[in-house]
């Protein structure tokens, strides 16, 4: 995982945070790992009937097909080659595999990146994008980082004055514009501000609907252009806010975005409120996008750098 941030939790802290992420992730361990439990409970030996209804369980856990297909293609390859013999031994295998999915590799620290360092979020309104920016923005503050919103959804009514008011609670500026105004006008401005001030991060509210999919991402796609012309390699990040009651629509959201713009890193919300935060696996394991952040809660606390292995250990223990 990309070490976005410099502070180091002590042993106490990782495992108060660890708990309060299993007890957040309950109505997902109980679709995923209740149900494996179940499924396992009483059987014998590991055969096609067990195989083919786990494959079943796992699609309607939101796992979706591709992962599933691969989960069951590696178990049938290690119980042919007796790797797997014990029926105790699926669960242990398919832990292993996910945590493969979910696993990327680390990146630099912010301090060794550009300054200011401009990270681009997007998603589709009702994901509460607008909400984890200001998250995002505390974090960034409780590590000494000094930060600029940039309001650049300028076609909502409430965006502007939403963005406004959460920056207020964490203690950041905003720049923005009138409602309506061109949207990669705001960016450059706020771009502008940024390297006048020595900011060190930006972070870049967009809209999330337009008339059609292709004015939205037409329009994205220009504040890219015209952020790398204020500021060369701006967007140096794009990250997407996905909604994770939306269950598989969430996958095919960052799909589509993805092919548009090139998404950097996920950030799945509302974990706590679904049973389908199994959409994880498949979202990682399609696009290949790093999952950086979930939110767990509506606390200003309740976004965490995203840990596999954590949250594999609290979906299935």
């Amino acid at each position: 995982m990309w070490k976005l941030f410099k502070k180091r939790e002590t042993e106490e802290e990782s495992r108060g945070l660890f708990q309060r992420l299993k007890d957040r992730l309950s109505k997902t361990r109980k679709n995923i790992s209740s149900r494996l439990e179940l499924l396992l409970r009483g059987r014998e030996k590991i055969d096609d009937e067990l195989l083919d209804e786990l494959e079943e369980m796992l699609i309607t856990a939101d796992f979706g097909l591709d992962a599933t297909e691969k989960i069951i293609d590696y178990l049938k390859r290690d119980v042919s080659s007796k790797k797997i013999q014990d029926i105790n031994e699926i669960k242990v295998k398919i832990k292993d595999i996910v945590y493969g999915f979910l696993k990327t590799p680390e990146r630099a620290e912010i301090g060794d990146l550009p300054v200011p360092y401009v990270i681009l979020i997007i998603g589709v309104n009702g994901t509460g994008k607008t909400t984890t920016i200001s998250k995002l923005a505390h974090m960034f503050k409780q590590e000494g980082r000094s930060v600029l919103l940039v309001a650049a959804d300028t076609f909502r009514a409430a965006a502007i004055e939403q963005l406004r008011i959460w920056a207020d609670r964490v203690g950041v500026e905003v720049v923005s514009q009138r409602e309506g105004s061109d949207p990669s006008s705001v960016v450059y401005d706020g771009l502008s501000s940024a390297i006048s001030r020595n900011i060190d991060v930006v972070l870049i509210d967009t809209a999330g609907r337009l008339h059609t999919r292709k004015d939205l991402m037409e329009e994205l796609k220009k504040i890219c252009r015209v952020a790398d012309k204020r500021l060369s390699g701006a967007p140096h990040d794009i990250w997407m806010v996905l909604d994770a009651t939306t269950g598989q629509n969430a996958l095919s959201q960052a799909e589509m975005f993805n092919s548009a713009l090139g998404v950097s890193g996920i950030i799945l919300t509302k974990l706590d409120g679904t049973a389908k935060g199994g959409v994880v696996v498949p979202i990682a394991y399609r696009t290949k996008i790093p999952v950086r952040f979930l939110g767990i809660g509506e606390g200003i606390e309740d976004l965490r750098p995203f840990n596999p292995r954590q949250f594999v250990d609290a979906i299935f223990e």
